[in-house]
């Protein structure tokens, strides 16, 4: 790797929106090499950069301006520069803002505070002692400093008698180098039996680790079928070589069951990636995973861009789900993106789900993916027994929603001593509160939205920017008291509606509300372990990767929500849903049970799921989206403009449609108002362009956007394969 030394001119990118580096002149106390971590002057500030493989540009000798120092941590591998290189290119966003999901967190170039510990001194001068000071020397005796901490537990003293042996000479403080923070996995611990369609598996995914080079598998398997034990092998064989893993899971903070068997299998914990850990716990894990002390990476989508020294293999655990997308800063697809990553690094990726996305189906079926299925459940459980409801023929009390054959299936559940599980992708009481007097409804002030109420927390919340406000006796409009009504069921109302059925039972909410991080879904998984719960009232946050023995009753409340609207994933994003909940019961030796109620039995998605018939859904969507020219067999780009001036909006508006592409292959649809029109007080307007797979969009909008003319205070957003429509 070439070094540049004093007066060599480079390119430093920092962590900023900015689509390229800028030149700066090495000192003459420094040597640089490409992907060094430096501070730079910029303007009237000093910010992060990193020492980019691009020609620098000429820069005139007086505003030429000089690197002030660099951070003692391992370069920016090239794989790392690339895949940034190759992610800004694709989605259309600016390289520096790529790599601020790199360097997230500023405070991890900085070399860890060193670890203050405590030892006798080798010349003990005369001194008092006492019983506390006795019981000190006692425990340090062994010559082993220790902390502050544990010789106050060990010696069960205060902090005064530390200080007072201190002051005395008694004892000596020492600044020694923190122990490394995460264990090494055991890869040499024997894992579990795996079946013989488990094992086949595993040793192929086996040996493309060991063949070091790209591979995409889809990994599909039944709920129960043992998918986790099986990518757990592969991970194993990295672990033998000497090299890291990396698995995204969807839902981060509700892993306790995966983090407990994994620790089970490898004999320590992962190093975890996500958003509610400390500064201190991301900047101890940045610095482990750059100097590849971290051996396997359990992380949201953001620890796709971490800086990986070796790393051997990818598992995307549930690679079907939405919230792989990211919609908001830097919009990409973590799962699209994890494939190019394992492409650029030359490693194999699998893609793990009891329901593929089309998109990998779509790729497997062009022999772009392999494909590996487990179609038993483990341990010979059974898959549950579906009935469909159709609630048009069933008597339901007004202002309830559970029909008599859930009703009458939860009597026999609570009454064999088992548990069961309510699911509605509804959080909150209600969706919608109205007056009764006027027909006002309640919305959200900055958004084009309705406030659901939320009455455990007595507020109504917008779910789009976090709005809230107390719940009001007179309606806004009229001012009628007590003439607001909640409309339609949240899983709080169904919580309701089921204590005045079942008082004795023992049931709990489950929403991004009531758990929100490990801890708390550690302890709710301890609650359902321990049989302390018999019902679980939740939302899609109930549908992923829980394992309870004792669970055999799953009832979906309302099977239609998300079938409506224009978004072309609702159908197959409401199948993956009802599969996954109904994959919930009857896990072990208790047969399973589901029961789906619905206002259209007629429709495929619920045919799909009542008969078990994947396949024959799978084949109508996908026979649906090619004729319509949709993905996976098209592309479509979103643009999404907005601004808090709505007159702004329009001009830029009228500007883009003026300059759009005129072209034969492309299709533009809008402009148009975005179905959230108004969101987080930003006015929006969307366009939509779709297209046949080989164009180059992305070139076609570079250039559109160029010629354009976008006021200063109007944001556009370029969306590369959009999920969401709103």
């Amino acid at each position: 790797m070439s070094e540049f030394t004093m007066d060599c001119h480079v390119t430093v990118l920092p962590p900023l929106p900015f689509g390229k580096g800028y030149t700066y002149c090495v000192p003459s106390n420094l040597r640089l090499v490409v992907g060094d971590f430096v501070t730079i002057p910029l303007g009237a500030q000093e910010v992060l950069g990193v020492v980019w493989n691009t020609k620098p540009d000429k820069v005139q000798p007086e505003k030429l301006r000089y690197i002030k120092t660099k951070f003692d941590v391992s370069p920016l591998p090239e794989v790392s520069r690339r895949f940034i290189e190759w992610v800004s290119n694709y989605n259309m966003v600016p390289k520096g803002a790529v790599l601020k999901m790199v360097i997230s967190v500023p405070a991890a170039l900085m070399p860890p505070k060193p670890l203050t510990v405590y030892s006798i001194s080798k010349k003990l001068p005369v001194f008092r002692i006492t019983s506390p000071r006795e019981r000190v020397l006692g425990i340090l005796e062994d010559d082993a400093p220790r902390t502050l901490k544990n010789i106050m537990r060990e010696a069960g003293v205060g902090h005064s008698v530390i200080r007072g042996l201190l002051k005395a000479g008694v004892l000596v403080k020492l600044e020694h180098t923190p122990p490394p923070a995460f264990k090494n996995p055991d890869w040499r611990a024997k894992g579990p039996v795996l079946s013989e369609e488990q094992a086949t598996i595993a040793s192929e995914l086996c040996d493309q680790v060991e063949r070091a080079t790209f591979a995409a598998t889809v990994l599909e398997g039944v709920p129960g079928s043992g998918k986790t034990e099986v990518y757990l092998e592969s991970i194993c064989r990295a672990l033998k070589y000497g090299k890291q893993a990396l698995v995204l899971l969807p839902e981060i903070a509700l892993s306790a069951q995966w983090l407990q068997r994994f620790e089970d299998r490898f004999g320590c914990a992962p190093a975890l990636w996500h958003s509610d850990l400390t500064v201190v716990q991301r900047s101890t894990a940045w610095r482990a995973i750059a100097s590849g002390e971290a051996k396997v990476i359990v992380g949201a989508r953001s620890a796709l861009f971490l800086p990986f020294t070796n790393l051997g293999v990818i598992i995307i655990d549930e690679e079907h789900d939405s919230s792989f997308k990211q919609e908001e800063g830097v919009i990409y697809n973590a799962r699209d993106m994890a494939v190019v990553r394992a492409n650029i690094g030359k490693i194999p990726i699998v893609l793990v789900s009891a329901t593929p996305s089309l998109e990998s189906i779509f790729n497997v079926r062009r022999g772009q993916y392999n494909h590996f299925k487990l179609t038993h459940r483990h341990a010979g459980a059974l898959m549950p027994k579906v009935s469909v409801i159709d609630m048009r023929n069933e008597e339901v009390k007004s202002g309830n929603w559970l029909s008599p054959p859930l009703l009458d299936s939860l009597r026999q559940t609570f009454e064999l001593e088992e548990q069961a599980m309510l699911y509605l992708n509804r959080r909150g009481y209600a969706p919608l509160t109205l007056c009764r007097t006027c027909g006002f409804r309640l919305q959200c002030s900055h958004c084009s939205t309705w406030l659901v109420e939320h009455r455990l927390l007595g507020r109504l919340q917008c779910h789009h920017c976090g709005y809230s406000a107390r719940i009001p006796r007179e309606c806004p409009e009229c001012g009628s008291e007590d003439s607001l009504t909640a409309c339609g069921p949240g899983v709080e109302r169904i919580a309701e509606e089921v204590a005045g059925i079942f008082p004795d039972v023992s049931s709990r909410v489950i929403t991004s509300d009531t758990v929100n991080g490990p801890t708390q879904a550690a302890n709710l998984v301890c609650q359902m372990e321990a049989r302390e719960i018999d019902l679980l009232i939740g939302t899609q946050m109930i549908s992923k990767g829980y394992h309870f023995p004792y669970l055999t009753l799953v009832g979906v409340v309302d099977a239609d929500l998300g079938l409506a609207g224009g978004d072309l994933r609702a159908s197959e994003r409401t199948y993956q849903l009802l599969y996954q909940v109904s994959g919930r019961a009857g896990r072990a030796a208790r047969p399973g049970r589901v029961i789906v109620q619905t206002y259209m039995p007629d429709h495929p998605v619920i045919q799909a799921i009542g008969i078990g018939d994947r396949e024959q859904f799978l084949s109508a969507e996908a026979f649906d989206r090619e004729a319509g020219g949709m993905p996976p067999f098209g592309q479509l780009v979103g643009i999404i403009v907005s601004s808090k001036d709505e007159e702004a909006v329009e001009r830029a508006v009228r500007s883009l449609n003026r300059f759009a592409p005129r072209d034969d292959n492309i299709k533009i649809l809008g402009p148009a108002e975005a179905p959230l029109k108004l969101l987080r007080g930003r006015h929006r307007r969307r366009f939509l362009l779709k297209s046949g797979k080989n164009q180059n969009l992305q070139r076609k909008i570079r250039y559109w956007l160029s010629v354009a003319q976008v006021p200063r205070n109007v944001r556009v957003n370029v969306d590369i394969d959009p999920y969401s429509f709103l």
